[in-house]
């Protein structure tokens, strides 16, 4: 054979392999093999509800490089885990419909069984969302009956455990989806319950809500850092938080000029009542012929209703092995205020509900065998009593060293005429709850980037002192969830503060009414809404029970706003004023069949002020679509005020029965 035939062959000969190897080499890097150790989110279990209509992200954990399959109704996508071992994997959209079962599978296979397609919203704030439908500390009206009717199985239930981290966190710890039962529904968000139970009659599809709330919290507590660096007051916190600087808070107590003066009051009113004169606090006092409570329980719920001062006594017996050792009190949470005496001897004292009573007890005070427990309690309205868990309900000197105090107390109701008092001031509680950034970390960025239809929000009093800066916080966290879900200028729909505290009878210019407009100024960003409940709050507590009506407004404005039914869904909103002579006529939207009074034959609500700036009461009545104000003493009116209090009393409705909300043609 020729020699030049032999070299190409062997050249050929070399080439197919090289081109073999460089295959083979090609293809070992380019495979995947499925993925090993698969870990979900914990928003991926039985029973869950995937937003409809748009695309869905599934995502987790593996080990890196690994393939993820995801299966839902026929449709198969992949993913490939990175080097972190993050993977996440996006389905396309989705009618209404279900239930399904969502799959996800490597080397093993996670089934989601009972899976719905429909509509998911996110429902946060503080104490007034977190309010469930019928629990110890709060139920909302007709709680029982509520309950008991609460099956629809197709409205499914989510609940983010409470916690806080001072850095982003991927994951939360939660029961996982439930279907909404008498079961399942009474620890629950009454407000967002009732939203989503408005919603799904309405619409007929799955309903999925996710409670993810904190009583007592501030709005910076729920925004990233990356928002609220561009907050100048917040950078020094945010840099502190970043560098572990910022400690973590333990309770403290500053009481304020105003608190100060109440304390006094109260401890004034119930030494002249003869109260604190009548020995029931000396040790040894015989209350053989008490009456028995259950502590902690509310007293409401064991059929005590009662507002007012009650004495409770609790006998405990102290082992020798405790003789010579300082002890430490808890009691838990006591509505409202409380004296506090270990043997006859004051240990402390708190004036408010949401205050953790933890009193230290000197060795002095300790006996060896029968020690007594005496608590004056002042309940100012609503609920009362001590109440919270039996595990805070303790005294002792460490964690293996305690007696439980859960159980039957003696009680005794006193006479004390309450209308004696000013209604109480609102107390900054510093926890460490309220840091900037440590809830968005633990309890919403976990959440993204789910699929949700919107959020509701009902939030604010622990931000009411801060009204001027809540301008800017509130319109910051909703652009920074908006940014941080990807989803577009999702629906934001939130609550008004309702009425609250005494009523004024000369026009003030209180915190609430600042807050309130506030919260009403972040209408100006798009697809917002606001429930307006300037009507069906209470004097005397913070946490007004009719939840029925804050649901079925906020849904009022979702069907409208987002679901395109042609249906009224705000009450009259301030436009613009003009001045005719000595009257000020003021122009409104959402007048829906016109305006009308509820309640009476006259307007009430409106004040008027001339050059001076000192507003008086003004007499207001309806033109068509218009309200005209005057008071003949005001010749030159140049700003009216409605419903700019705490509590006030107010009666501008539109035909649609929606309440006008709270506003001031002023910028004093």
């Amino acid at each position: 054979m020729n020699e030049k035939v032999l070299q190409k062959g062997k050249i050929g000969s070399l080439i197919v392999i090289l081109i073999t190897s460089l295959f083979a080499v090609f293809s070992c890097q380019n495979s995947t093999h499925p993925a090993k150790k698969i870990s979900l989110n914990p928003l991926f279990t039985d029973n869950m509800v995937l937003q409809r209509d748009q695309e869905i992200p599934v995502w987790g954990k593996s080990e890196p490089g690994g393939e993820v399959v995801v299966t839902l109704n026929g449709q198969k996508k992949k993913g490939v885990a990175d080097d972190n071992g993050s993977w996440k994997v996006e389905l396309s959209p989705i009618s209404a419909g279900g239930p399904y079962e969502l799959i996800i599978s490597g080397t093993d296979e996670h089934k989601i069984k009972n899976v719905m397609v429909g509509e998911v919203w996110i429902c946060s704030g503080q104490s007034n969302m977190e309010m469930a439908v019928n629990t110890e500390w709060g139920k909302i009206n007709n709680a029982e009956e509520e309950v008991a009717n609460a099956n629809y199985p197709n409205i499914r239930l989510m609940m983010v455990n409470k916690t806080m981290a001072t850095t982003p966190q991927e994951n939360f710890t939660s029961s996982g989806w439930k279907e909404c039962s008498p079961e399942t529904v009474a620890k629950f968000s009454a407000v967002a319950y009732l939203f989503g139970r408005k919603l799904y009659k309405e619409l007929n599809v799955p309903i999925g809500l996710i409670e993810t709330a904190w009583g007592g919290t501030v709005v910076e507590a729920w925004t990233s850092a990356k928002a609220l660096k561009n907050i100048n007051e917040y950078v020094n916190e945010i840099d502190a938080l970043n560098t572990g600087l910022f400690e973590r808070k333990k309770y403290k107590r500053s009481d304020n000029k105003a608190q100060k003066a109440w304390i006094n009051e109260v401890q004034g009113e119930l030494k002249k009542s003869g109260i604190l004169s009548r020995g029931y606090n000396k040790y040894g006092y015989d209350s053989k012929d008490w009456k028995t409570l259950d502590v902690p329980k509310i007293w409401e719920n064991q059929n005590i209703d009662f507002d007012g001062v009650m004495w409770v006594k609790k006998e405990i017996t102290i082992p020798e092995s405790w003789k010579g050792k300082d002890l430490i009190l808890s009691l838990g949470a006591i509505n409202d205020y409380d004296i506090t005496w270990f043997n006859g001897e004051v240990v402390g004292s708190m004036p408010n509900a949401a205050m953790p009573r933890s009193y230290k007890i000197p060795k002095e005070l300790v006996k060896v065998g029968r020690n007594e427990i005496t608590v004056l309690i002042l309940d100012i309205g609503n609920n009362g009593g001590i109440y919270g868990s039996p595990k805070s309900t303790i005294i002792g000197y460490s964690k293996e060293a305690t007696i439980s105090l859960a159980g039957k107390w003696k009680y005794k109701k006193d006479k004390f005429d309450l209308n004696l008092l000013s209604h109480p001031p609102m107390w900054d509680i510093s926890v460490a709850q309220n840091r900037p950034t440590v809830l968005y970390n633990a309890m919403i960025n976990p959440l993204l980037p789910y699929g949700i239809r919107g959020a509701i929000w009902y939030q604010g009093e622990s931000n009411a002192e801060r009204a001027m800066q809540y301008r800017k916080l509130f319109k910051a966290l909703i652009n920074d969830w908006r940014a941080a879900w990807g989803q577009g200028n999702f629906q934001f729909l939130f609550v008004q503060l309702a009425n609250f505290m005494k009523r004024s009878n000369k026009p003030t210019d209180d915190s609430w009414a600042h807050l309130r407009e506030a919260q009403t100024m972040a209408l100006e960003l798009p697809n917002t809404g606001m429930a307006v409940t300037i009507d069906i709050g209470e004097a005397k507590d913070i946490h007004p029970k009719n939840k029925q009506e804050v649901g079925r407004r906020l849904a009022l404005i979702a069907l409208a706003k987002t679901y395109g039914k042609d249906i009224p869904y705000s009450g009259p909103m301030f436009k613009s004023m003009k001045k005719e002579g000595s009257k000020i006529r003021l122009q409104f939207t959402n007048t829906d069949k016109g305006l009308k009074i509820k309640g009476g034959k006259q307007l009430k609500g409106f004040a008027i002020a001339g050059t001076d700036k000192k507003f008086v009461w003004a007499k207001a009545k309806i033109d068509g679509d218009e309200v005209i104000v005057w008071n003949s003493k005001i010749k030159n009116p140049v700003a009216v005020r409605y419903a700019w209090a705490s509590n006030p009393l107010c009666n501008l409705y539109n035909g649609a029965d929606l309440p006008a909300s709270p506003f001031r043609t002023d910028s004093w």
